[in-house]
């Protein structure tokens, strides 16, 4: 059922008085982490332009102008198609009132198809996909913010605030904590800089009949460390394999990039800028999961905690310098998530497949 507020209602205005389409359906596709919305519309090809004329199904962005700005995913949409990467043809925009016209890329995404039977053939995909954005997006004049250090520690601090402060209501020593910052902004800064999706995982990349996946939600694209759109896609929030899968993943898309020039260091490098990126990226997502449920009641994300909590013990129980921070997560923050949630399990873990080319 379609929800009944003004922002649908200034939509339906847009698309049947200013775009003149003749809706026949319309219903929620999805949601996401910010505050926009989406409808997936059903029109009859009356007053379709030629772009769209053999459509009848389209994805409605509501992006209110007050709270999302939808200029970069315009710009970034372009820049992307132009690399080769399959992103939502935009087929009409109103900047003013926050709407987009897109492309439906249907309903299927990767995490809905994923199994051990299936995983080889999508990754693959994902690997091809991720290797374009890697290599045909210019780093030079492509228009997108750095990944820089007051980003990095801006996203670390957002664990800090929302999980530890506001979620388990504990503090960590600023001992503790100091090391691992810098630890983790050392390690992305010193990694070769490519075009970051920023969020290239398993629900973001969606299984299309041809030319798959197709990529959305990259409107937050940055210039920043290689290893971050794949420590995104292998040690997914979302799902989450064996490490010996994740590791031939790994190698085999290390492998590639050497290939390629991309990188010049040796695996062992590699795999320490991997994990370290991980550990960032899940950081983050931890805090952004707890202000997600805190702040705007979408408690759902409570369920991806403990998997990602997993990925964060994992890695820091590798690295000697992560030691002091291994154990205030074991001695505090495991114990507090345990009282205020379901305990922290270990990840179920898919077998690891026959070698897939990446």
């Amino acid at each position: 059922m379609m929800p009944e507020d003004l922002r649908t209602m200034l939509m339906f205005d847009w698309l049947e008085n200013d775009l003149l389409l003749t809706i026949t359906a319309c219903a929620p596709a999805s949601s996401d982490a910010s505050f926009r919305r989406y409808f997936r519309v059903r029109v009859s090809n009356d007053g379709m332009d030629a772009g769209a004329v053999n459509k009848q199904q389209f994805i409605v962005m509501d992006a209110p102008p007050t709270k999302e700005n939808i200029e970069p995913f315009i710009r970034i949409a372009k820049l992307l198609a132009q690399s080769r990467i399959n992103v939502p043809n935009i087929f009409h925009q109103n900047l003013t009132d926050g709407f987009l016209l897109l492309e439906d890329f249907g309903s299927q995404c990767f995490l809905d198809r994923l199994d051990a039977a299936t995983a080889a053939d999508l990754y693959q995909t994902a690997f091809d996909s991720l290797f374009k954005l890697q290599t045909l997006t210019p780093v030079q004049n492509a228009g997108l913010p750095h990944y820089d250090e007051p980003l990095l520690r801006r996203e670390l601090a957002i664990f800090d605030e929302w999980f530890l402060g506001q979620l388990l209501d504990i503090q960590i020593p600023a001992a503790v904590w100091e090391p691992v910052r810098a630890v983790l902004t050392a390690s992305a800064l010193e990694q070769p800089s490519t075009c970051v999706h920023r969020d290239y995982h398993s629900r973001n990349l969606m299984v299309l009949d041809s030319d798959s996946p197709g990529v959305i939600d990259f409107q937050d694209a940055v210039i920043g460390p290689i290893t971050y759109d794949l420590v995104s896609l292998l040690r997914d929030c979302y799902i989450a394999w064996s490490e010996a899968q994740v590791k031939q993943w790994r190698n085999g898309y290390f492998e590639r990039l050497r290939q390629a020039g991309l990188v010049h260091c040796g695996p062992a490098q590699f795999k320490r800028w991997f994990d370290l990126m991980g550990l960032q990226r899940h950081l983050k997502a931890i805090g952004i999961f707890s202000r997600l449920h805190l702040r705007d009641g979408k408690s759902n994300y409570l369920n991806d905690i403990p998997r990602t909590l997993n990925y964060v013990t994992a890695v820091c129980a590798t690295y000697p310098e992560l030691a002091e921070f291994n154990d205030f997560l074991h001695d505090h923050a495991l114990p507090a998530h345990g009282k205020c949630s379901a305990p922290v399990l270990s990840a179920v873990e898919v077998p690891v497949l026959s070698k897939v080319e990446v």
